[in-house]
């Protein structure tokens, strides 16, 4: 990462006192060699870490295993553990494409998203024999409007400034190439060949894996924001009563994030919405609806893809959401009075499907902000706490090069101020009664 474990210490603790007993010299960080896939996961016990990361989802786990890799002891700290039903980051699956014309940081986004399809592919090929899941599956990804819509016009201005491959297509191309897929009333196509579908969950238990194999430690435990000594942070505080110290601390609280710095993020962040997802059967014997014979696709008020071969839940569609305030007390099934709108738009555009069993249902909170960006920037406060989070429902594919760019920040390396500004915490709050989400767009 550029930086000596020994001046990171120093930054990261001057002024705090905080002790490093224990932790491994320089010479002995650097030459560590990297844990072998197969062994068991390295557990250290009652030594201070470098940092502590609070929060095991894909802001976390990516940024836990790349501080790690940069030589680094690292912590890693969640209520439930990586990949739990709660967090926004332990669904099933999650769609991976570039189309972000519709947001005003969309060509930053969408060059994340490019980046972070190739290295979905690397991931897949450095852990095949280590027996981890496959967890990206190339499906091809097509939007659908009734016409050509600004959004869409403005991701191919901005996949023709990336070099990125797409293609347009009319309504008639599109169900003589998916013969399944029918287009009522759309009159525009655009299609992204190297877009795909990641298993989510499998995913954060993945990296959560390889993590802990190359020496970090995870404690399933909450944590709270602890003691201040001027603009140190000496700590955080666990339910067990233990006070965990560290030189640097990452707050990657998903969507607790309110919750956990209420005074701070309650009016920048928002994770209030909570969108709905349905796992319908496919026809047995019929392999149109499964990967690789079908793209994932978007249409208005929705957005699914085709059933995985290794995951086996079925065709995945998500329609409009519900509203939930306390990430640890929502409802995380859809109830049955919600099931009738995803019938109606497989009726118009999977027909064949629209009448079978609905497998199992997914609810999860969509994390955002007032910036309408992620969050990834100092605490105002401590010298020594970093933020990262606010995903945006749309940061989980990015994943493999979000850990790195925050690694990245917090090692001093990430050098470029205009992207590091894009990131700020900033002054920007929501408006009383503004809505975070619209789920019909």
């Amino acid at each position: 990462m550029g930086i000596d474990r020994r001046d990171f210490l120093k930054v990261a603790t001057a002024g705090a006192g905080l002790a490093v007993a224990g932790t491994p010299t320089e010479a002995e960080s650097t030459e560590r060699p990297r844990a072998n896939p197969r062994r068991a996961p390295f557990v250290r016990s009652g030594q201070i870490p470098d940092v502590v990361v609070v929060g095991a989802g894909n802001f976390g786990a990516w940024t836990a295993l790349n501080l790690q890799r940069g030589g680094m002891q690292v912590t890693l700290l969640d209520q439930y553990g990586p990949g739990n039903s709660k967090s926004a980051s332990g669904g099933e699956t999650r769609g991976v494409r570039s189309s972000y014309g519709g947001v005003a940081v969309g060509l930053q986004w969408a060059e994340w998203a490019i980046r972070s399809m190739q290295k979905w592919k690397d991931w897949d090929d450095q852990y095949a024999d280590s027996l981890l899941p496959r967890l990206y599956y190339e499906s091809g990804d097509i939007m659908m409007r009734e016409e050509m819509s600004p959004s869409m016009e403005q991701s191919m201005v901005n996949w023709d400034l990336l070099g990125h491959p797409y293609e347009v297509l009319t309504p008639e191309e599109v169900t003589y190439r998916w013969p399944m897929i029918q287009t009522p009333e759309m009159g525009a196509a655009v299609f992204e060949p190297s877009a795909g579908v990641v298993r989510a969950r499998r995913a954060i238990e993945s990296v959560a894996r390889v993590f802990q194999q190359e020496g970090g430690e995870i404690r399933i435990v909450k944590a709270t924001h602890g003691d201040e000594d001027g603009r140190m942070l000496e700590n955080v505080h666990l339910s067990n009563g233990e006070k965990l110290e560290a030189g640097m601390f990452v707050y990657a609280a998903g969507a607790w994030f309110a919750h956990f710095l209420p005074e701070l993020m309650g009016n920048r962040f928002r994770a209030n919405a909570v969108g709905h997802v349905y796992y319908f059967e496919t026809p047995p014997g019929d392999e149109s609806y499964r990967w690789p014979n079908c793209p994932s696709y978007g249409v208005p008020g929705c957005t699914g893809w085709p059933a995985l071969p290794d995951d086996n839940r079925g065709f995945r569609i998500r329609t409009g959401g519900a509203r939930g305030d306390n990430p640890d007390e929502s409802v995380r099934w859809v109830p049955e009075d919600r099931h009738e709108r995803p019938r109606e738009i497989l009726s118009k555009f999977f027909p064949a499907l629209a009448g079978g069993i609905i497998n199992e249902t997914r609810a999860c909170h969509y994390s955002s902000t007032a910036s309408r960006n992620f969050i990834i920037d100092h605490h105002p406060d401590f010298d020594n706490v970093w933020l990262a989070g606010g995903g945006q429902a749309e940061s989980f594919k990015q994943g493999p090069v979000l850990g790195e760019y925050i690694a990245g920040r917090i090692f001093g390396t990430e050098t470029n101020e205009e992207l590091n500004a894009s990131f700020a915490l900033g002054d920007a709050t929501y408006d009383e009664g503004e809505e975070d989400f619209d789920f019909d767009e």
